[in-house]
């Protein structure tokens, strides 16, 4: 019965960690994107801004 018992608890616990692990791996990714397209726009303003000082 306590083996039984520990099984299940074992197994609750793996799956608990499973999820906590995706979770995390997602939020990094979606953390990393939103980095990456704050980038793109600085990228962009800045050519922007420069190629409207070279025309005048």
């Amino acid at each position: 019965m306590g083996k039984t018992i520990l099984t299940v608890l074992g197994v609750i616990l793996a799956v608990w960690l499973l999820f906590t692990i995706v979770g995390a791996i997602f939020a990094m990714l979606k953390f990393f994107f939103f980095i990456g397209l704050v980038a793109v726009v600085v990228v962009l303003a800045v050519t922007a801004v420069s190629k409207m000082s070279k025309s005048h």
